[in-house]
């Protein structure tokens, strides 16, 4: 091989090792406005004022609903988190979560039929917020919610917690591995 070629060719491979090093791999965000089925994508947003409906949709990542943004998610997967603060509302069911789902300062929510391996957090929500036969590997708890809180039929390996919610959080028929605390110790 020519002098020529070898110095080419050990160029070339220097570029393409650089260049590999230099563009780290990263996820994409998908805004979601609308509809979305069943395909997979890395981490979603559904943007302020925005209405998204997910069926059967794959999430890798996290869903992040932004304030007065509304989500029906059903039969959804998502690697990651559902998290939102200051969401209009939010329903989701018959999904799984591999981590928590963390809602705060928003409208109302359903979470019904999912496994979630994480824990379950609604804080200072308006509105009706129901919890309902899911499967939780974590805590499940609803802190400072206005409207009324529903918690039902869910059965979670750490603790249920309720407290300062109004009226009184109702429900009942909940198995847990931890303890069942506060407004939630008769649930």
């Amino acid at each position: 091989m020519s002098m020529v070629r070898s110095s080419l060719l050990v160029a070339g491979m220097s570029c393409a090792m650089l260049m590999g090093l230099a563009a780290p791999a990263s996820s994409e965000e998908r805004v979601c406005v609308g509809t979305i089925g069943a395909v997979k994508v890395d981490n979603l947003r559904v943007p302020s004022g925005a209405t998204c409906r997910l069926t059967g949709t794959r999430v890798e990542g996290n869903i992040v609903v932004q304030r007065f943004g509304t989500l029906v998610a059903a039969g959804t997967l998502v690697d990651g988190n559902v998290q939102g603060e200051g969401a209009r509302s939010v329903s989701f069911y018959n999904g799984l979560v591999g981590g928590s789902v963390q809602l705060k300062q928003g409208g109302a929510v359903l979470v019904l039929d999912n496994f979630v391996d994480g824990n379950i957090q609604l804080e200072s929500n308006r509105n009706t917020q129901r919890i309902v036969r899911n499967s939780v590997g974590g805590d499940i708890q609803a802190f400072q919610n206005i409207g009324g809180v529903d918690v039902r039929h869910n059965k979670a390996k750490g603790n249920l917690q309720c407290k300062a919610n109004s009226p009184v959080s109702v429900g009942g028929a909940n198995v847990v591995g931890g303890n069942k605390e506060d407004q939630c110790r008769a649930l």
